[in-house]
């Protein structure tokens, strides 16, 4: 396999080590606090030399990339879900033959994407700067603003990587919900004038209030927040849906059987959680990139993009819609855009399902080894596999639709941190405290974690 020349790289590049004991909640609580910190200070570390009439060529995309405009995180989490997608698609048509269940195949594709995720980092860094979207003050700075984009983007490779292994969740996670949380609050209470609207307070609710001691009130200013409001209820509503299948443990012994209590094991309704939403979003960041470097040889075939955006092509039709105002005045647009969004969600729905080890063959077998069965139905892997296959490959049909329309129509009504960001952090935050709350229960109950094989 091709993936085997990449091992020598695999060693020359720097990493995380994996904690030599297992961890207590503090101590992940400790790290995953310590990264969030982090994180936060490198957003605030302006990039030197950028000119002020830069523009931001990945706005409504943002929250999604979990990075900073202007600083040196600009480039965010897009190198490494990128290079997840890439490997994924690859993986997912067989053109990698890697079986991700055993653990040799799973180094070679972790390795493999970090490898991608730096070579992504150098390719985007000079995108930005040198199609126009990252002006410098210095025609001569050119070079060391895309060392700064860089240096950031490999920044946010590592503490991913210190997350993932020292902390709670992930760091891709971590860093979207952190980003995502501060656009919220800031949209919403922000109560400082800025230099470009003076004496106008930028804060939804401390403008709709100014509004009213004007004397004319304006509930239209509210309409983003009402969003984000509908958009986490339904987010919420849609986590705790859930197929429950009843199970019992048995196991023979001598010539007797003995079972277990009935437990119900359940499968959830976004069964693929919010990885689809993510990676589509980056695969469309990624097609108005592309426009941008064949524009900047003189062949836009995927359409033309001025000031950073899209205005014509496949990437124009790829952008995510500005407002609720394009239904009517270009209607295509949006259906194009959501069509392709919704259908990119379900695909890859389906590709992480398969290459995380969730499809219906996977949770059969390792229910049948932990001695699961169904009451009611003879013990057999063969049962379990048709009881599963049932339902997964529809809820991972299902769930992927699911996000990917919530998605699209919160992106339509301009909700506070983009209506995919705050749905991505809802699954994110929902995902992270069953983790923090399952680690605190096993600390509570050592057997418990014992039983779990943990």
């Amino acid at each position: 396999m091709i993936l085997e020349y990449l091992r020598p790289v695999f060693s020359l590049l720097p990493e995380v080590k994996t904690p030599m004991h297992r961890q207590d909640f503090k101590e992940k609580l400790k790290w995953t606090a310590i990264i969030l910190v982090l994180y936060f200070f490198l957003t605030k570390i302006p990039l030197y030399g950028l000119s002020p009439y830069a523009v931001d060529q990945f706005a409504q995309m943002r929250a999604v990339m979990a990075g900073s405009f202007s600083s040196i995180l600009t480039l965010g989490i897009g190198p490494i879900v990128t290079s997840s997608i890439v490997l994924q698609l690859l993986v997912g048509a067989k053109i990698l033959k890697l079986d991700l269940s055993k653990h040799e195949d799973k180094a070679l594709f972790q390795g493999t994407q970090k490898v991608l995720a730096i070579v992504f980092t150098v390719f985007e860094a000079g995108v930005l700067v040198f199609t126009g979207s990252l002006i410098p003050t210095d025609p001569s700075l050119l070079w060391l603003l895309m060392l700064q984009l860089i240096i950031g983007a490999l920044l946010i490779i590592f503490l991913d990587e210190v997350v993932s292994k020292w902390g709670f969740g992930s760091g891709v996670g971590l860093f979207i919900a952190a980003g995502v949380s501060e656009q919220i609050i800031v949209g919403t209470f922000n109560f400082l004038p800025t230099a470009a609207q003076p004496g106008v307070m930028p804060g939804m609710i401390p403008k709709f209030i100014q509004s009213i001691i004007a004397g004319s009130p304006d509930p239209s200013i509210l309409i983003p927040l009402i969003a984000t409001i509908a958009v986490f209820l339904v987010a919420v509503y849609g986590e705790s849906m859930r197929v429950e299948i009843p199970i019992s443990h048995g196991h023979v012994k001598g010539h007797g059987r003995i079972r277990g209590s009935v437990a119900k094991y359940p499968l959830k309704f976004i069964y693929a959680s919010n990885m689809p939403v993510i990676l589509t979003s980056a695969l469309l960041v990624n097609v108005s990139l592309m426009a941008s470097v064949f524009q900047r040889f003189g062949a836009p075939i995927l359409g033309e993009v001025v000031n950073g955006k899209a205005i014509s092509g496949l990437a124009y039709y790829l952008s995510t819609p500005s407002s609720l105002s394009v239904l009517i005045t270009d209607p295509l647009q949006v259906l194009i855009y959501g069509v392709a969004f919704i259908a990119s969600c379900i695909v890859f729905s389906w590709l992480w399902v398969e290459m995380s080890g969730l499809n219906a063959k996977q949770v059969s077998k390792q229910l049948y080894d932990s001695g699961i069965q169904i009451p009611g139905f003879r013990s057999s892997k063969r049962q379990l596999y048709k009881i599963m296959k049932k339902y997964i490959p529809a809820l991972t049909v299902l769930g992927g639709a699911f996000v990917g329309l919530l998605a699209f129509g919160a992106d339509l009504t301009q909700a506070v941190g983009g209506g995919t960001g705050v749905l991505l952090t809802v699954g994110i935050v929902y995902k992270l405290y069953e983790e923090m709350a399952q680690e605190q229960l096993m600390d509570m109950h050592p057997m418990l974690r014992k039983i779990l094989g943990d």
